[in-house]
């Protein structure tokens, strides 16, 4: 009788092995969601800040002159061409839910699909500089040395962050907006966001965050 039930469980162990050896080693397909799992590469399928843009549009500068109305406790510093970023939050950290919404992100994403160039026509109490292209490199190489080629960065060494601006994307009236500003205090070292605006008699005011664009807030 003892030998009886130790055979039946020896045959039990070996048909418990045999399933669990098959799961781990067949090709498991009807358990495979459908479709690609990988996030799509926007650089790619919706690039943005490509060369051969004109002047920024001048309904954006009321917009950040309004931003910087306080003083600062730096000096501001702009690159002169327009930059933005969309970050790989989902396929965009642009949530959009209404037609509103959807006509910002769109309006938004057609406006820097070209880097556009900043003039000085921005209206800020404490003043700011515009960088060119070279100089803005040139500053985010000193500000990655940290003071170590004082002869070389003599003339950038009070600059902490360059900001750069995306080209603000507009609804229909223009009463509304997504803009965006990067704080980059080297190569690596930063923060970002994309955020709404909106119009209140002839000045330009933050919108609280919802979920629109909640996730459109980053560090580097």
């Amino acid at each position: 009788m003892i030998r009886s039930w130790r055979v039946g469980l020896r045959f039990v162990l070996v048909i418990v092995a045999a399933f669990l050896l098959w799961w781990r080693l067949a090709p498991h397909h009807f358990f495979r969601p459908r479709g690609s799992n990988s996030i799509p590469d926007l650089s790619v399928t919706s690039p943005l800040n490509q060369g051969g843009g004109g002047a920024a549009p001048v309904d954006a500068y009321p917009i950040y002159s309004a931003l910087y109305q306080e003083p600062q406790q730096e000096p501001l510093v702009f690159a002169a061409d327009s930059e933005t970023d969309i970050p790989q939050v989902g396929a965009s950290c642009l949530k959009p839910t209404t037609a509103e919404e959807r006509e910002l992100t769109d309006a938004f994403v057609a406006a820097n699909q070209q880097s556009q160039r900043w003039e000085p026509k921005f209206t800020i109490p404490a003043g700011y500089r515009l960088l060119t292209r070279a100089e803005a490199a040139q500053v985010q190489s000193c500000l990655d040395k940290r003071g170590q080629d004082a002869a070389n960065c003599a003339a950038w060494r009070n600059i902490r962050h360059i900001r750069y601006l995306g080209v603000p994307g507009f609804d229909h009236d223009h009463s509304r907006a997504l803009v965006s500003v990067i704080r980059m205090c080297g190569s690596f070292c930063g923060s970002g966001g994309i955020f709404e605006v909106e119009k209140e008699g002839s000045s330009w005011t933050r919108v609280a965050s919802t979920d629109f664009t909640r996730d459109c807030s980053w560090m580097y």
